[in-house]
């Protein structure tokens, strides 16, 4: 069986972890992808997150785990026929400023002299707009993101502290490869590229914060207003770390119970879940202190509170769960331990791990190919410009992970049917804190509606004989249904992927959830968090002196943009070969893929990589420094982020603070120097920042070339110019709330549609008697399904509930 990619080019003008990232998930799926490198070849053969000294014959750990499968091909940039033999017969092109052969090919004239190309670039800011071209890191990205201070990481007693593992590059790579296969499915359709222009800032604004700005608009305050803890979170055991959560108020009253602490319970408490859990964090971290992580975690099983261990390059590849599901595999050609792919195709093949190409191994190889060009594609591109236009897609999800899959098909033009039901509305709709005793407070919650724009609403209690008949009659009518309950929910109704099959043989079953669908750990409650914990994400975010922190947030939207690809690869295979396709995209799949390098460098070089506070191996100095502002909540707390990643970076630093004699050692004019003395440089740094404002640390260093960025609070992302540039947030009408600016995707187009929200998030059941209407009831048949609670829109008693007094 080939895979969905066969027969499908690819040149690979990137470097770095995300163009090496974005064209692996390409590979995995068949194509053919031709790295272009320089006689120099990748830094990334280089790299060793450890430090590890890599023998001058081999490349790389990670690059060789990130190249498996691939072609190389060295270039000199002045060798412009050989180039432009290779992209005018390729089908895209992904592009990255730091390769010395992609500096020699405008990304703009690629894509005007080779219209039939997908050509997608991967720069920190995009293409142009105030910002275009300036310094930066992932480091510093996650501060203008507001990633930094995410939804309230962190102890207020200390500096903001970033996300561990260089996430923000990884998140970047999977939104390049999902956008590439977006845009590939019009260009099958019509023959015309498009010029993808991601931006990695834009990236990490949508994976590592939760919609703030669209919350703080509409709501008139801010998500979080401090940096807490989240309680228990990842905690100290009496033999490890172990960790526990609460996603809803349930699972909070739960973990009192479960913890002998009935009289925390309050349901009727002003506070929130987060507020309630800080007020009696010391006696809960004094309980689980106690306790063994396997008494705790068999308990809190049976609450149905999500736990897990937390992971790390170490010990994750020895978890039951993940042996039985086979989640990693060795490297073919080094023998170390990879994550497998992060998403498995039934009834379609993905390519087996293969080794990595040494330096210019296939240069004449490619040199020899006759390369084709590709015909002109015929007039000028018509229609709407919408990848997805005529799909049609049941999206039976929830929350943010299921959504971040199903909300880029609709931006883009698939016709998106989301399924809720009276008694179970979708828990984005209840999470907003809007009094009960507000009108219509269902309908006013920012993160329902930032998720959920161009999507149809259905209510069908399917609990219910009628409502399970209506949805088996909705789901023959469409084209691919994604979900992310656990597991033992779709099977109890009889809703898995052979039954869809009966409905509609050529069906596409995308299934979300948390840990997979099968393994010890199947039916375990799966929130972001968890995942992190679980994947090792967690284990490099926070402070070597104290149990690590959560990032809170990508687990979920990282989960998405991967189930997005495997989704669109299930497409491919459908059109080629008219099967239908079941994706399994567990979350924690995709997570472990993010995660990779801890486990690559562990099994590879024997270290175990460790959490650092803000510093990390891509830079030195990296860290986060007070400045002199009082914040919007009247506190001592601003921050700006400085990473110098290159000598030359050091070099400027140095200049523009005037050649103190501190910096004036020539033991730091190296990396492994600057390391060594990070302690003092941060000493120096801090006081130099202290008296100045964060506006003035800027306005001094970026011009110099020094990557910097303030310390955003997320709901202050509408301040940032170049997103205002890149209109990257549109603003979103709605019947019940006022307009409010909506985040759309990562990327700018050349010829993409004008505006992706195109209508606002559903009001609750708004569009049942349309779609029912479709399915051939009538009027009365629609108000009788009303009358006995299948349907509604209001949240409150369901049909089966209903039938039941």
């Amino acid at each position: 069986m080939s895979a969905p990619l066969d027969g499908y080019t690819v040149v690979d003008l990137s470097s770095g972890i995300a163009g090496a990232y974005a064209t692996k998930i390409l590979a995995d799926g068949g194509a053919d992808v031709i790295k272009v490198e320089a006689p120099e070849g990748d830094p990334l053969r280089r790299w060793s997150a450890s430090g590890a000294q890599i023998d001058p014959d081999e490349d790389g750990a990670l690059f060789t785990f990130l190249s498996g499968g691939k072609r190389s091909a060295v270039v000199s940039p002045d060798d412009s026929r050989l180039l432009d033999r290779l992209v005018a017969a390729a089908d895209a092109v992904i592009w990255s400023p730091e390769s010395p052969v992609a500096q020699s090919l405008a990304p703009e004239d690629l894509f005007r002299r080779h219209p039939h190309l997908i050509v997608t670039t991967i720069t920190p800011f995009g293409l142009d707009g105030p910002w275009s071209g300036r310094a930066a890191t992932e480091f510093t990205l996650q501060a203008w993101s507001g990633g930094a201070i995410g939804i309230g990481r962190g102890v207020q007693d200390r500096a903001p502290v970033s996300i561990g593992g260089q996430v923000g590059e990884w998140l970047a790579g999977a939104y390049a490869a999902a956008m590439t296969l977006a845009f590939r499915a019009r260009a099958i359709r019509d023959g015309h590229g498009e010029l993808v222009d991601l931006s990695a800032l834009e990236a990490q604004v949508l994976g590592l914060t939760y919609y703030p700005v669209t919350y703080f608009e509409m709501l008139g305050r801010p998500w979080r207003d401090a940096r807490r803890p989240t309680v228990p979170g990842v905690a100290e055991a009496a033999d490890g770390l172990v960790a526990l959560g609460c996603g809803t108020a349930q699972q909070w009253w739960d973990l009192c119970a479960m913890s002998g602490h009935d009289e925390w319970i309050d349901e009727t408490s002003e506070l929130t879940i987060t507020e309630q859990a800080n007020l009696h964090a010391e006696e809960l971290y004094a309980w689980v202190r106690d306790q063994n992580v396997d008494d705790i975690r068999d308990l809190a099983s049976a609450f149905r509170i999500p736990n897990s261990p937390v992971g790390n390059g170490e010990n994750v590849t020895a978890m039951d769960h993940f042996v039985q599901r086979q989640a990693f595999v060795r490297n073919p050609q080094r023998g170390f331990t990879q994550p497998a792919p992060p998403y498995r195709l039934s009834g379609a093949a993905l390519r087996d791990a293969a080794p990595a190409p040494r330096l210019g191994e296939h240069t004449e190889e490619v040199r020899a190919m006759e390369l084709p060009p590709h015909a002109a594609p015929a007039g000028v591109p018509r229609g709407d410009r919408l990848p997805f236009s005529g799909l049609r897609v049941l999206d039976m999800t929830t929350f943010w992970a299921g959504p971040s899959c199903t909300h880029p098909l609709g931006m883009l033009g698939a016709e998106v049917i989301h399924l809720e039901s009276t008694p179970r509305p979708d828990g984005t709709r209840l999470i907003a804190g809007i009094p009960a005793s507000v009108e219509q407070w269902w309908e006013r919650s920012p993160i329902f509606s930032a998720l959920n724009t161009n999507k149809k609403s259905l209510t069908l209690d399917f609990q219910t004989e009628p409502g399970r008949d209506l949805l088996r009659r909705l789901i023959a009518t469409c084209d691919v249904v994604v979900e992310n309950f656990t597991p033992r929910v779709i099977e109890q109704i009889g809703l898995d992927f052979e039954s869809l099959r009966e409905l509609r043989e050529d069906i596409i079953m995308v299934r979300m959830p948390g840990f997979g669908l099968d393994g010890p750990w199947r039916d375990n409650p799966a929130f972001a968090y968890i995942i992190e914990d679980a994947s090792g994400l967690s284990w490099l975010t926070g402070y070597p002196d104290r149990a690590p922190f959560e990032p809170y947030s990508i687990g979920d939207p990282n989960a998405g943009v991967h189930a997005l690809s495997g989704l669109m690869l299930a497409l491919e295979h459908r059109r080629r070969t008219g099967q239908g396709v079941l994706v399994e995209a567990a979350m924690v799949d995709a997570a472990l893929n993010v995660a990779a390098e801890q486990v690559i460098e562990y099994s590879a070089y024997g270290t175990l990589l460790q959490r650092d506070g803000n510093r990390g191996p891509a830079a030195a100095p990296q860290n986060i420094y007070r400045s002199a502002e009082i914040d919007e909540f009247g506190r001592a707390d601003s921050w700006v982020a400085i990473a110098v990643s290159t000598d030359a970076q050091w070099a400027a630093l140095r200049s523009v603070l005037g050649e103190p004699d501190w910096a004036m050692d020539p033991t730091l004019d190296t990396a492994d120097g600057r390391r060594a003395s990070h302690d003092l440089i941060d000493e120096e740094l801090a006081a130099w920042c202290l008296p100045r404002s964060g506006d003035e640390i800027v306005e001094t260093l970026w011009p110099a070339g020094v990557p910097v960025a303030k310390v955003m609070q997320p709901h202050r992302q509408l301040a940032l110019p170049q997103l205002r540039f890149r209109r990257f947030f549109e603003h979103v009408g709605h019947p019940v709330n006022s307009p409010a600016p909506h985040s759309t995707l990562p990327v700018s187009l050349a010829d993409g549609p004008r505006a992706l929200h195109r209508q606002p998030a559903p009001l609750l059941g708004e569009h049942n008697y349309e779609l029912l209407a479709e399915l051939g009831l009538s009027d009365d048949e629609i108000t009788a399904l009303a009358e006995d609670g299948v349907i509604g829109t209001e949240p409150g008693v369901g049909g089966r509930r209903k039938a039941a007094r």
